[in-house]
């Protein structure tokens, strides 16, 4: 499709801030084609009544984790047992106001009150130009957003849908805050060229973070302090990216508070959920032990220098005298290797605490895109996981989603329903 002319987002002079974070979203400029990728509104499928419809690719950066914050409030409220999946138009206006309610709201902790981008006439814009000088603010209570979704329910549902709560969530968390969390505000967080959102946006939507990064904390690289995932997050989120080494997911995103996980490849995003809460638990003295001990562990090697003991007591409020330090080097590294292993650790002082995962459980897989799926119908496919017993861990190449959930599982086969693989692209 050709491009109309690129023009800067048009809002009314009164309103700079709205002005910015538009610039923040898609740069100096808009593509019309790109704009009309993400003209969409929630819609839900015919064939899976609890799952949101994809039309063009893009707009995953924020139909995935509206998807996935759904699912969440379905396995929260209902059982596997339980006809979950049938939803009448009034529940899924129901399950829609929930999910945008704790994106919304997370993303604004702290504030009372939240900004609502919205347009009078949504049915005469057809250019983005037209569409952002149309825009207005509206200011509501924090305390009534659930109240003001199911009255304006068509707010999320109609044709711009999409990108009114995007505008929403980033206006109301406000541009100060955005811009000590964005790390690079030149780049644009939704891409120029191809549409997609960027890992800013989806964390965003996910956690409530516009940082770049997926790693626990912040982390100190060459003097450079780059901010990460703060604490255990609601929703999860596992990266095919991951398994090709270009990123790392910390545990506050492997280990979520829910069995709920937004999967990422290399062009999109899809959901994976279960109703197997001993999937997930909030984070053990272990997995504290586990992440403090990858503090010391910079190369991902799985051992820590004899050196490195002593701090790392000290960092886990454990007994740290030169007596012990020198007691526990040697047992912990009797062959005199001079490195301790993280296994050994954790066998030796959180042994009781360690938490085990189900050998087997169910799983649903997502994807918002109907040519991804069989039939071209969006439904959720069901798979039975199965955690090996193995020392060595299968790689499949031709298999994305085995290998993005490898990542947090690295023997895990699924046996999936009529034998199809679900395609996370």
């Amino acid at each position: 499709m050709a491009d109309t002319e690129a023009t800067q987002p048009n809002t009314a002079p009164d309103d700079k801030e709205l002005e910015e974070i538009l610039k923040l979203i898609w740069g100096q400029q808009v593509r019309q084609d790109i704009f009309q990728r993400w003209t969409q509104g929630f819609c839900f499928s015919d064939d899976e009544p609890t799952a949101l419809v994809q039309f063009e690719g893009g707009p995953c950066a924020v139909l995935a984790p509206m998807q996935a914050y759904i699912v969440k409030y379905i396995i929260n409220n209902k059982s596997v047992d339980d006809d979950w999946k049938k939803a009448e138009v009034e529940e899924q206006n129901h399950i829609l106001c929930k999910a945008a309610c704790d994106i919304l709201c997370q993303a604004t902790e702290g504030c009372d009150i939240l900004k609502f981008v919205h347009i009078d006439d949504k049915k005469v814009c057809l250019e983005h130009s037209q569409f952002h000088s149309m825009l207005k603010v509206e200011q509501v209570n924090k305390d009534s957003v659930e109240t003001f979704f199911n009255n304006h329910i068509s707010y999320l549902r109609d044709t711009f849908g999409v990108l009114l709560f995007l505008y929403t969530v980033m206006c109301s968390k406000g541009l100060v805050k955005l811009k000590e969390e964005i790390c690079d505000l030149e780049v644009s967080l939704i891409d120029k060229e191809f549409g997609y959102g960027s890992q800013s946006l989806i964390n965003m939507m996910i956690t409530g973070q516009a940082v770049s990064n997926v790693f626990n904390n912040d982390q100190v690289v060459a003097g450079l302090k780059l901010q990460g995932i703060e604490k255990q997050s609601e929703i999860g989120f596992l990266t095919l990216l991951e398994h090709l080494r270009y990123c790392q997911v910390g545990t506050y995103l492997k280990n979520p508070c829910n069995p709920v996980w937004v999967l990422g490849s290399d062009t999109h995003l899809t959901v994976l959920f279960s109703f197997n809460r001993n999937l997930v638990s909030k984070e053990t003295q272990a997995d504290i032990a586990r992440r403090t001990f990858k503090c010391f562990d910079q190369d991902g090697n799985n051992f820590i220098s004899t050196q490195h003991l002593k701090p790392l007591l000290e960092k886990l409020d454990l007994v740290s005298d030169d007596e012990y330090v020198n007691l526990m080097s040697s047992k912990l590294d009797s062959e005199g290797l001079g490195i301790i292993l993280m296994p050994s650790f954790m066998e030796e002082f959180f042994s009781e605490q360690e938490t085990r995962t189900p050998d087997v459980f169910m799983v649903f897989h997502y994807n918002g895109q109907r040519r991804s799926n069989p039939n071209s119908k969006v439904t959720y496919l069901e798979g039975n996981a199965i955690i090996q017993e193995s020392d060595v861990i299968c790689i499949s190449e031709d298999n994305n989603l085995q290998s993005c959930l490898q990542s947090k599982w690295p023997y895990i086969e699924i046996q999936w329903k009529d034998n199809v693989t679900p395609s996370i692209n």
